[in-house]
């Protein structure tokens, strides 16, 4: 048996597991009434509320952010009745919302380029079990990776890439992501900067890892940056990726002291470990339907 194909029963198995419990997330200007309405329409479905996390940014003018994970017996013979029935409620209060069901897993494709230290940290986390994904196939600018994202069993594209033919390329990563009805694409460390047109197609679905705490030095090279202007905090930081380079909605950030020992080389190897912990969180907390995007900010519910 493949490593692939234990992993196909692994998920099978957590499909069944989960087949009655689903995540409700809503977005709305704040109002009385909001947390009544929801907890009212989930009891008249026998929904028992699992967990449940709001935020509010001004309960006066401000909105309001909700995440419910609930169980209910026969979940999937009701779920198309309570979508629509969900219809009113969501009119009444004008809100954004979406059902997540945990039977249905989001398939994921990962973006990478040379560095390979944020790929195997997703690989391992995922052989794990511990990434509510299925890996549906790896593409890359190298070769460099092909070893080792092969000897899962998962595809693996190598497709190069430069400036020149950019858009040829995206063309092709895009018939790609929707052949295999990927949901969400994980760039970890892919050195290329995407087109507005690739990225307008994904919306808030590009998860990066961007190797500095953010804002600070955006762009290529941050860590030569940081070690001439003798910072002694080095970063990274998880967002999603938009048209503005590096200045998306930021999902995790994280940070290690350094001193004036610490060369460039040595910033590296220690920021390569922050980047490893940073995307890896960021990616699980998607797949969790814990993220809402409100502007260019993230309510990350932990």
């Amino acid at each position: 048996m493949t490593i692939n194909m234990e992993q196909n029963e692994k998920s099978n198995l957590e499909n069944n597991r989960y087949v009655n419990r689903a995540r409700l997330l809503v977005k709305c200007s704040d109002k009385p009434g909001i947390v009544s309405a929801l907890s009212t329409f989930l009891h008249q479905y026998d929904a028992n509320i699992i967990e449940s996390n709001q935020f509010s940014t001004d309960p006066e003018k401000g909105m309001f952010f909700i995440r419910i994970e609930y169980y209910s017996d026969n979940l999937p013979l009701k779920a198309k009745q309570m979508e629509k029935e969900f219809e009113k409620i969501a009119t009444e209060y004008q809100m954004e919302y979406h059902f997540y069901y945990r039977n249905i897993r989001q398939r994921s494709a990962i973006f990478v380029s040379k560095e390979t230290h944020c790929l195997l940290e997703l690989l391992w986390e995922w052989q794990n079990g511990d990434l509510e994904t299925d890996i549906a196939l790896v593409i890359s600018n190298h070769e460099t990776a092909r070893s080792m994202v092969e000897a899962l069993g998962i595809p693996f594209y190598y497709i190069p890439a430069n400036k020149d033919i950019r858009q040829q390329v995206e063309k092709e990563q895009i018939r790609l992501v929707e052949e295999y009805q990927v949901d969400v694409l994980i760039l970890a460390r892919y050195m290329q900067i995407l087109t507005p047109d690739f990225v307008n197609h994904f919306k808030n679905r590009i998860i990066n890892i961007h190797h500095s705490f953010l804002p600070a030095f955006i762009g290529a090279g941050p860590y030569e940056r940081a070690f001439a202007r003798g910072v002694k905090l080095i970063g990274a930081t998880s967002h999603y990726v938009t048209n503005d380079l590096d200045e998306g909605p930021i999902i995790e950030q994280d940070v290690e002291r350094v001193d004036h020992r610490d060369d460039a080389e040595q910033l590296k190897k220690i920021g390569r470990q922050i980047e490893r912990r940073v995307l890896v969180k960021a990616v699980k907390w998607h797949l969790e339907n814990r993220i809402i995007v409100e502007g260019n900010k993230t309510i990350v519910f932990q």
